[in-house]
């Protein structure tokens, strides 16, 4: 029996690992092209609806479901910090806190994050 479990947890991280990878990618790609669009390729910014003034797009919300889907694979001191990013992320969209520039901030932060506890 404790043989069969040194086979599987070597496997479960490694899976955990691959997880984390893909999710780093996906939210790689979705903040380049709904926060920095590029030049030679034409996506439209689709305005889903709007809360307290501020337009939620297609992206944000797309960004909120990798987000979310990353934070739960992370360990539990993780998951704390990057739930705190997430909630300070939700509001800094809907502008209840009206910094310039900070959801691209905490979507780096979130990314940054992801890539350090691969290594973790």
């Amino acid at each position: 029996m404790l043989f069969k479990l040194q086979i599987i947890f070597p496997c479960l991280r490694i899976i955990q690992v691959l997880m984390l990878i893909a999710i780093v990618v996906i939210l790689v790609i979705l903040w380049f092209l709904g926060y920095m669009p590029l030049s030679g390729i034409s996506i439209p910014n689709a305005s889903l609806f709007t809360i307290n003034g501020h337009a939620v797009t297609l992206w944000e919300i797309l960004i909120l479901i990798v987000t979310v889907w990353a934070i739960g694979i992370l360990p539990r001191p993780l998951q704390m910090i990057a739930s705190v990013l997430l909630l300070l992320w939700i509001l800094s969209v809907l502008g209840i806190l009206a910094i310039t520039g900070l959801p691209n901030i905490i979507v780096l932060v979130i990314i940054v994050g992801l890539i350090l506890s691969i290594f973790v």
